[in-house]
């Protein structure tokens, strides 16, 4: 445990190590409440898992991208804390599980040597940035976005404006107007254009899918490529400050938009942006390293069964723009591979292409930049892995979340029965392994970790009681979503619910009503044409539940009779403190702003002295058991309830005080003001909280 205090070189890093061990003493002591606990953990990629006493780990890896060097090290970190099973997120993350808690420090250390970190992989901050896994050598880009991807992700990193907001906040980058990052259900969407010689993005705000999708609103239709970091900035400011709290059916900034409207929210924006420390951030793409290809020999190979070797290539040879190079397309089944074959994957990138992988959207691996002439060759080592079945990105390469198996708010299978579907797809429908037409998704529950709402064809996991009031597992079944492109997509449609062991004949009926009525047309398209009434006569006989047989009541993957469990969701906590807590954390935020300010980082400072007093402003109001759903709220309803009702004494008024942050530069002068201030009000409602306390 003690080992990565002196084999860490980055200060800030050994310090974020440092902080997540001392706080499991601290929670383990009974010292540190378990929902301020929850909420630190989760910002350093720690996740509580369905299994009691052990954690699931996110590896937060930018825009999926990888190195061999890279997945060696998560791969020894797999074997010696966890199971040696890695999964591939929707967010090409890499997830393993069944992890101690007390190991997690040290878990993190031994990733940091090969600089991949778990910060902010989960929990209330700026999540992963995700983009299109062919970024590079996409032949339809503009250019590159992956050093534009990598810019924004180092900036937000451990950034103070991001690090408590009321929910996750969520950004991709899409190469090229197919829209492969799925720019309109983020947070904040950027779709790489060029206008007169200039790069820049058409921009996307405030998407996103759960149980109520929304489709993002187009912000610019042009941003010139050095404005994307200021604007990003201003945007979060503003969830941050106004985005809700406390319900979090209502926390994503969808929900922001949706009650303030564009034009409002442009005008939220426009406030901050005096507080914004730079109006203008190139960034250096000329310097983003350099893509270096191994020099070998072409080795001679045999090809066993070329009829598999044709179908594989027909389905998983990805074009590149870089002449004579192919990229290689690895379908990875529910997004789970082993350590042993990911360490063969490493070393053979490593020796014949360019050494690194990119993970996608899809749960899959793409290797960039192989030899043309080097294809057969990795077929047969691929073969060997077990890693050439046919279908990559196609109707049979099925997306899942781990649903049941390991999340805390899964209500059905998700991984039993895309197993079930994939088999079926393969059996009955091979012509579908050649398909790019028909996605299918599905999710263990509302959430939509598995993007079920925006596929053509999606299942949620969810339940169904009967009349005696037996409960089974169940899909909702959803049609007709789908990506059209530059920042266009539709929403599926909830058609009908069927018991989950249903599900096969449902997407039979589908399959054959397309085949036999589809045409020359998309799925997406298919069924915009009939509709949705249409689709729910087709299916409406599976929904019966008066016959259900005792198979029925048995989930897939699953041997014992099924049980609803749902736990607490841990994907965006929203924490209610104590009082004592948030006067204790602001303490820590004013000597945060304090560490800042002498390392000359003004406008971090800033925000810490900031934060610092709209929650010193949430004791008191809590303590009064007061709604504290957004920053806003905080600070208006502390100026009637505090000052204005003569309770506590604040010159100027405690919105004037606060709200200086918006009407001054980042500047040092005003860096050490603003933290007397916070010190001075923190000071001033800890007395408040003592005399309420002795009077009590």
């Amino acid at each position: 445990m003690q080992s990565f205090r002196t084999e860490i070189e980055n200060p800030v890093v050994q310090k974020d190590i440092l902080e997540l061990e001392r706080k499991i003493h601290e929670f383990h002591g009974g010292k540190l409440d378990e929902e301020k606990f929850r909420s630190l953990r989760l910002a350093r990629g720690v996740y509580g898992q369905r299994q009691e006493g052990v954690q699931m780990i996110r590896i937060k890896l930018p825009y999926g991208k990888v190195t061999s060097k890279q997945l060696k090290r998560i791969c020894d970190v797999s074997d010696e804390y966890s199971t040696g099973r890695l999964h591939i997120t929707t967010r090409q993350d890499i997830q393993i599980h069944y992890v101690d808690l007390n190991r997690t420090p040290e878990l993190w250390a031994e990733l940091e040597k090969d600089d991949v970190t778990l910060r902010e992989a989960c929990g209330n901050t700026v999540r992963n940035v995700t983009a299109s896994e062919t970024a590079g050598i996409d032949v339809e880009e503009p250019f590159d976005v992956s050093p534009y991807a990598h810019a924004l992700f180092q900036y937000f990193l451990r950034n103070p404006i991001s690090q408590e907001m009321g929910r996750k906040f969520k950004v991709s980058f899409s190469a090229s107007d197919a829209d492969t990052g799925l720019s309109y259900m983020h947070d904040l969407g950027f779709i790489a254009k060029i206008e007169n010689g200039v790069r820049g993005f058409k921009v996307m705000l405030a998407g996103g899918l759960g149980s109520q999708p929304r489709h993002a609103d187009v912000l610019f239709e042009f941003l010139p490529s050095d404005k994307i970091i200021p604007l990003m900035e201003g945007v979060v400011r503003v969830f941050d400050r106004y985005g809700e709290r406390k319900s979090r059916a209502k926390a994503r900034m969808k929900f922001l938009l949706k009650d303030v409207g564009l034009d409002g929210f442009k005008e939220l924006l426009e406030e901050q942006q005096i507080a914004i420390p730079v109006k203008s951030f190139p960034i250096d793409a000329a310097n983003y390293p350099k893509t270096s290809v191994a020099e070998v020999e072409v080795p001679q190979v045999k090809i066993k069964d070329t009829q598999a070797f044709e179908k594989w290539k027909s389905t998983n040879i990805v074009p590149q723009k870089q002449d004579g190079f192919v990229a290689i397309g690895i379908k990875v089944l529910l997004g789970d591979f082993y350590t042993d074959k990911a360490r063969q994957l490493a070393d053979l990138v490593q020796h014949y292409a360019a050494g690194e992988l990119r993970l996608s959207l899809r749960q899959n691996i793409l290797i960039p930049y192989v030899k043309e002439e080097l294809v057969p060759y990795f077929y047969t080592e691929l073969e060997k892995l077990g890693f050439v079945d046919a279908g990559y990105n196609k109707a049979l390469d099925i997306t899942a979340c781990p649903g049941t198996d390991t999340c805390n708010l899964g209500i059905a299978s998700s991984t039993g029965i895309a197993v079930e579907l994939e088999r079926i797809i393969k059996k009955e429908y091979p012509q579908y392994i050649n398909n790019a037409d028909v996605v299918i998704k599905i999710s263990g529950c509302m959430n939509a970790c598995g993007q079920h709402n925006m596929a053509n064809i999606g299942f949620q996991g969810m339940s169904v009681r009967t009349k005696d009031k037996l409960v089974a597992p169940a899909l909702q079944v959803l049609l007709g979503g789908g990506n059209i492109g530059n920042g266009e997509g539709r929403f599926a449609d909830k058609v009908v619910k069927v018991p989950s062991k249903r599900g096969p004949e449902a997407l039979r009926i589908i399959l054959d009503d397309f085949d036999a009525h589809g045409g020359a047309l998309s799925y997406a398209d298919y069924y915009a044409e009939k509709g949705e009434h249409y689709f729910y006569d087709l299916l409406k006989h599976l929904s019966n539940v008066d016959d259900l047989i005792p198979e029925d009541f048995i989930d897939w993957g699953n041997t014992e009779k099924y049980k609803k469990e749902i736990g607490i969701g841990e994907c965006a906590g929203v924490v209610i403190d104590l009082i004592a807590t948030l006067l204790f954390e602001s303490q820590e935020k004013i000597e945060k702003s304090e560490e800042l300010l002498a390392e000359g980082k003004w406008a971090a400072s800033i925000y810490y002295s900031y934060t610092s007093m709209v929650n010193s402003a949430k004791a008191l109001l809590t303590s009064e058991k007061m709604k504290v759903n957004t920053h806003n709220a905080i600070i208006k309803d502390f100026q009637e309830k505090f000052v204005e009702a003569g309770r506590l004494d604040i010159a100027g008024g405690f919105d004037t005080k606060v709200l200086q942050i918006n009407h001054n530069e980042p500047t040092e002068v005003f860096a050490k003001h603003y933290l007397e201030e916070a010190k001075g009000f923190l000071e001033a409602a800890s007395n408040f909280r003592k005399l309420e306390l002795q009077e009590a």
